[in-house]
């Protein structure tokens, strides 16, 4: 797939990212993966990211990550598969040409780690990248990686297969800055958590298609928002928000809106497994788990698309937090 070919699909469709599988050693379960991926691909998504943010790019080594692309492409049947890149930018290229030799449709990059930097560095840093592969990249705007306006247009003067723009920020400001100078010499893709929930304020600002989470596990329900959304059907969308996305609502009893760490580990439980099974890492200190409230038992019935997720045990959706907690500090011991 060319990289102009790829913008066409991604601008055409809900996108979304499935969780990598693992088994209980960290190891990658490729089977359990495939599984989930083929049963995201036979819903009308443009193309799924694998080995994303989502689908934990960061807790996975460059080889692993050319071993999911992989898998996902010989699960996912039509379905173009864009794969995440990071990191510094020799591990980058690195991971661009693993993930290309793997047979991704395309590169999603994520942010450098750890530290900011200007914007001649982060020109610098993307348009290695682009120059390192022939794969149609996206440049992922968020955290400490925000390229301003200005930056994205020397990239798409100097990148052909620099494509898309996908937002992390929510500044609406920015976005909109960015959609009116570049028009459509880019695709613009959402990216904040639960994309849903800023999806009108955005699509305002010309970002026409995003990345879903709650496709993950109910797919029906986040195609029917989504055309919605474009369809301009605003009773169908605030129905949706309210009955399903808002804290209010009972399928939503964490009472965070953040599908992204919240719902994906309850949509992931076993038939008839209980609420522990939804154990996930702490976000602040990964080696210590959390339990997740009643709300995952929702996973395990109807859901307001009138579909059951995919189950798959909750040890194979989210990598144990074994090898950060083998290498961590002695936070108590006196120096």
């Amino acid at each position: 797939m060319t990289p102009e070919q790829l913008k066409g699909v991604i601008s055409s469709g809900l996108l979304s990212f499935p969780v990598t599988h693992f088994h209980p050693d960290g190891s990658f379960n490729r089977a359990s993966y495939q599984k989930h991926v083929a049963w995201l691909s036979q819903y009308d998504a443009a193309a799924l990211f694998a080995a994303g943010g989502t689908g934990e790019f960061f807790s996975l080594l460059p080889e692993e990550v050319g071993n999911v692309v992989q898998a996902a492409k010989e699960a996912s049947g039509t379905t173009p598969i864009i794969s995440g890149c990071g990191y510094g930018t020799e591990i980058a290229k690195e991971i661009a040409a693993r993930a290309e030799k793997a047979g991704a449709d395309g590169l999603l990059l994520l942010p450098h780690y750890l530290i900011t930097g200007p914007q001649e560095g982060l020109y610098r840093h993307v348009k290695a990248v682009c120059e390192a592969t022939g794969l149609g990249v996206i440049v992922y705007n968020r955290d400490n990686s925000v390229l301003k306006t200005q930056t994205l247009q020397r990239l798409a003067d100097d990148c052909p297969n620099l494509i898309g723009f996908k937002d992390g920020t929510g500044k609406v400001d920015l976005v909109r800055e960015i959609t009116a100078t570049l028009g459509d010499r880019l695709c613009y893709v959402g990216g904040m958590p639960t994309h849903e929930l800023f999806a009108e304020a955005l699509y305002g600002a010309g970002v026409t298609t995003y990345s879903s989470a709650v496709f993950n596990f109910v797919p029906e329900l986040a195609l029917r928002f989504f055309n919605a959304l474009r369809g301009g059907d605003r009773e169908t969308v605030q129905t949706i928000l309210e009955e399903f996305f808002s804290s209010r609502s009972p399928v939503c009893a964490t009472g965070s809106p953040d599908m992204r760490c919240r719902r994906s580990r309850p949509a992931c439980a076993l038939p008839g497994s209980s609420p522990d099974r939804c154990a996930r890492p702490s976000p602040t200190f990964p080696w210590k788990r959390r339990t997740c409230s009643g709300a995952c038992s929702t996973g395990r019935g109807q859901t307001p698309g009138g579909t059951s997720p995919l189950h798959v045990p909750a040890e194979q959706s989210r990598r144990p937090s074994g090898r950060l907690a083998a290498g961590r500090p002695n936070l108590t011991k006196q120096a």
